[in-house]
């Protein structure tokens, strides 16, 4: 194992700030062209506005910082670690723990919760989108550590769940459909990959005959599915509801 007390916080950090910066430039041209040409903001308008692009600026490069020298690192040392018990079932309920965690932890999800409860006006409340999402994705992880055990190969839960997902999508409201899909690749942000896509690589290296390549990758697909399924049921449950109160 390594030893992360020699790893240097800011080791780096140039090209980190320089990928940023290449991110975030062409956002900004293109405000300032429509600031021009079109928007024409009052300055206290446009001040907010940069002062939130700096924020941003420096939030991503040290989010993006603390990614390479804390969490891959971490993660890569816990799958490392659990790949070596003796009980490496274990890690199927640890999987959904953290699951569970990183989904209620993660900024995009957040932003599309309260989103979804501002336009439906309370109908879908955010809690209860937070709560689904983080239980779908909950249940991909610890599908995902069992998959990486038993050697299940990933097309076994790809293709029916998707087939699946389509199916309830026929059934479910096109409010539902809508935000379960747009769930999908919100839930697959950077607190999910950075941190148990780095725990799934480690345990999978440990594992006798198993290719990290074949067996650690996969399993963000697995998590952009979960949650397509879980909002598409919270629609049909919805769904039922309203046709029982109708009666």
């Amino acid at each position: 194992m390594g030893d992360l007390s020699n790893v240097k916080v800011f080791y780096g950090f140039g090209d980190v700030l320089l990928e940023v910066s290449m991110a975030l430039i062409p956002l900004m041209l293109f405000f300032l062209f429509f600031q021009v040409f079109m928007l024409k903001l009052p300055w206290n308008r446009v001040k907010g506005i940069l002062i939130g692009v700096v924020l941003t600026f420096l939030g991503l490069s040290l989010f993006l910082q603390g990614v390479h020298v804390g969490f891959l690192p971490v993660g890569r040392e816990i799958g490392d670690i659990v790949g070596d018990w003796e009980n490496q079932w274990i890690l199927i309920p640890v999987g959904f723990l953290l699951g569970f965690v990183a989904t209620f932890a993660e900024p995009a999800v957040r932003v599309l919760n309260l989103e979804v409860d501002k336009v439906t006006s309370g109908y879908i409340p955010s809690k209860l989108m937070l709560y689904t999402l983080s239980i779908g994705v909950a249940i991909s992880i610890a599908l995902a550590m069992a998959r990486i055990i038993y050697g299940i190969p990933l097309w076994y839960f790809i293709g029916p769940g998707y087939f699946i997902a389509l199916s309830l999508a026929l059934f479910s409201t096109e409010t539902f459909t809508s935000i379960a899909f747009d769930a999908g690749g919100v839930a697959t942000g950077p607190m999910t990959v950075t941190f148990i896509l780095a725990i799934a690589l480690g345990f999978s290296e440990t594992l006798e005959g198993r290719d990290p390549l074949l067996d650690g990758f996969g399993m963000i697909a697995l998590v952009a599915l979960a949650p397509i399924l879980s909002v598409l049921v919270l629609g049909l449950i919805f769904k039922f509801n309203e046709s029982r109160s109708d009666d």
